[in-house]
């Protein structure tokens, strides 16, 4: 996927993204309330979130 691109997608293909990016909106929402952890895309390096509240849990064991 070239995130790059400076062109518009088309009609349908703008409604694709934007279904997608709501699917991985309420995902990582799901996560986070869960207390799980999600490894996305930053800067060019996968990044570790939700990290604070493993580290939590795993000091009260």
């Amino acid at each position: 996927m070239n995130v790059l691109r400076k062109e518009m997608p088309s009609e349908e293909g703008q409604i694709m993204l934007d279904t997608l990016k709501q699917a991985v909106s309420h995902a990582l929402e799901r996560k986070r309330r869960l207390g799980q952890y999600a490894v996305i895309w930053k800067d060019g390096q996968p990044v570790r979130l939700g990290e604070e509240q493993h580290s939590e849990n795993q000091k009260s064991k």
